[in-house]
């Protein structure tokens, strides 16, 4: 879950899920894992920074500070501890069901991790810093003002040095390696597509949205976590992030000592605990369904090529509304009520 803050959701999904399925390749109950898996690194654990889940990527494009993510440490903390303790019975009651035998073989098979193609780590390390410093229209990365004399940075720049590294890594990485992981691009392509269907049938929700956000009666902070919660589920949670970020910072509000204390962004001021519940709202509710984050189906496409039968997608929701829903009810009466 940390390290999905730190290179993003799909950066740490795409790292462990094939080593996580290696782990457990002796096992025939592991369904549960991976549901878990997308539930905490593919979706809860990535709010610490920008670069951790896109909705919080382009609130940082709109103008809130790189660092003021860490805002929502306590409620990152408290979601990520409920759900690994639910993880951790569910499992213990898993592994006892679990053939003699194969317990046997899971215990008596003991691999040492092992990790080669160690320079793809500086490659990585570069996507992060082009993805958290290079900012079309700035001189200088990771700063929010333009240095006179300097040319800023064109668009696109970010976009090309992520495709210029992952160039650069197939070229130097060995073909063994990557057979050795079982890399492929199906998942996603699988992805790809998916989401392009979903970009292109969102867009007239999406303008609705737009358009009425302010008429919605949204105005304390459990409004806007459960709005955005609830429609980042099914619309994705970055432009779901977008529609509610812009509402809050067009709302009128009489309180000033909350525009004084609020943050500064493209679209108004918004108030703190407002853009913690929209911040945590996307972020954690895109665990709810296969499509409320990219990550989530790339997880579930990896673990059927490895052979897990994985739940469909209202079968997944069986699992997320069971366990999530009640967790975030948590979150609302500890942190937002």
């Amino acid at each position: 879950g940390l390290l999905a803050s730190f290179i993003g959701t799909t950066g740490a999904a795409m790292l462990l899920i094939r080593p996580l399925l290696q782990i457990n390749k002796e096992r025939k109950y592991v369904v549960h894992t991976v549901v878990f898996f997308i539930f905490i690194v593919c979706n809860i654990g990535g709010c610490l920074l920008p670069i951790g889940d896109p909705p919080l990527f382009l609130g940082y494009l709109r103008g809130v500070p790189f660092l003021w993510t860490f805002h929502l440490v306590y409620e990152w903390a408290f979601c990520l501890a409920v759900v690994l303790v639910i993880y951790f019975f569910w499992d213990t009651m898993m592994y006892r069901k679990e053939a003699k035998a194969d317990i046997i073989h899971d215990e008596t098979e003991k691999e040492p991790i092992r990790v080669r193609g160690g320079i793809n780590t500086l490659l990585l390390l570069g996507v992060v810093f082009a993805v958290a410093m290079l900012v079309p229209g700035k001189t200088v990365p990771g700063i929010n003002w333009v240095v006179p004399d300097l040319h800023p940075f064109p668009f696109g720049i970010r976009e090309m040095a992520q495709i210029g590294l992952a160039i650069v890594s197939l070229m130097i990485t060995s073909k063994a390696i990557r057979e050795a992981n079982d890399f492929n691009f199906f998942a996603i392509n699988e992805v790809g597509c998916l989401f392009i269907g979903i970009f292109i049938t969102m867009q007239v929700p999406v303008e609705i949205l737009n358009l009425k956000g302010a008429e919605l009666g949204l105005h304390s902070p459990v409004h806007f976590f459960w709005a955005t919660g609830l429609l980042s589920s099914f619309l994705d949670n970055a432009p779901t992030y977008v529609v509610f970020f812009q509402t809050a910072g067009t709302l009128p509000w009489e309180d000033s000592t909350q525009l004084m204390t609020g943050v500064q962004t493209a679209t108004g001021t918004i108030p703190v605990p407002l853009l913690i519940a929209i911040s945590i709202g996307s972020v954690f509710m895109g665990a709810n369904t296969y499509i409320g984050n990219g990550p989530n189906f790339m997880v579930k496409s990896i673990a059927e090529q490895a052979g897990v039968k994985m739940p469909s997608f209202f079968g997944y929701m069986v699992y997320s509304v069971a366990i999530l829903i009640p967790v975030f009810v948590l979150v609302t009466l500890v942190f937002l009520a």
